[in-house]
């Protein structure tokens, strides 16, 4: 079975690689329309997530931003802990 680690819990997915592939870039395509309601912009990055485990191309997207994110939160960190 197919899961996603995400902030220490496991997220199951479907086993069915082409329902896993739909459901990624329906969850993409519906976070571009962002602006409507009930979807919202936090789409576009769970489907990424979604796509990462059967797509080399999301998986390196997914893991630079990972480090992008970690390296500007360590840093605001740091920045938090000198001032006190």
């Amino acid at each position: 079975m197919a899961h996603v680690k995400f902030r220490g819990r496991t997220v199951p997915l479907p086993r069915s690689r082409p329902l896993r592939m739909g459901l990624g870039f329906a969850f993409v395509a519906m976070g571009l329309v962002g602006f409507l309601p009930v979807v919202g912009f936090w789409m576009i990055p769970v489907g990424l997530v979604i796509l990462s485990v059967d797509s080399p191309l999301a998986r390196r997207l997914r893991r630079r931003a990972e480090v992008w994110v970690l390296r500007r939160y360590n840093r605001w960190r740091r920045k938090g802990t000198g001032s006190a």
